[in-house]
């Protein structure tokens, strides 16, 4: 049986399912707003309420940015990972802890194990342009050991950056893809706090 929709629902759903190809992730009802010119969010929520009446969409609850398409439920899985605020892709500095909540993602599509300690980290800066990793990006990170070349979030000298991970001689130090900034070697410590596994990006 077809289900009939108005031309503002096919736009609306059009674009969380460009969206989510691209990026990943589902637009937030503020990027909705936004995006479709609606006056207050509160428009952009009724929008999806009267898609899930439909049932074109399903929304997880308690879980931030979760809406899903009935037919991707046998084949993914929705899972809530924290953002624990920006991390500098340029020159080392202290990382922002604002806690941002969570993003939700389908670990499945993504590839990302179940069980692994993840977390996201909103990107700030250009020095890891050459790995296609961007100024607004998020990434994803695995609590784990790095291997040599493993793109990082790391502690250097009390400073977090996302370098990529270089073992030379037996030294370990981090090299940035974007040859306008120098390689990072630890004068006391290099800590790695996560191994870059996922990349996000939000539609412009």
């Amino acid at each position: 049986m077809s289900i009939e929709l108005t031309q503002r629902q096919k736009e609306i759903l059009d674009y969380l399912r460009m969206s989510h190809r691209k990026t990943g992730i589902m637009p937030s009802t503020r990027e909705l707003q936004h995006y479709f010119g609606f006056s207050s969010q509160t428009a952009a929520m009724s929008h999806l309420r009267a898609l899930e009446r439909k049932q074109v969409i399903q929304r997880l609850p308690g879980k931030a940015r979760a809406v899903i398409f009935p037919e991707d439920l046998d084949r993914g899985e929705i899972s809530d990972i924290p953002i624990y605020g920006n991390i500098a892709a340029g020159m080392a500095q202290d990382v922002e802890t604002d806690n941002e909540g969570c993003v939700a993602v389908d670990i499945t599509a993504m590839k990302i194990p179940r069980n692994s300690r993840t977390f996201a980290l909103n990107v700030r800066g250009d020095s890891m342009i050459d790995a296609h990793i961007c100024h607004g990006d998020t990434v994803i990170l695995e609590l784990k050991q790095p291997r040599k070349g493993d793109i990082v979030a790391a502690l250097i000298d009390g400073e977090t950056t996302l370098k990529r991970y270089i073992v030379e001689k037996g030294s370990a130090f981090l090299r940035a893809e974007n040859p306008n900034y120098p390689d990072l070697i630890p004068a006391r410590e290099l800590i790695i706090q996560g191994v870059l596994i996922a990349l996000l990006r939000r539609m412009a």
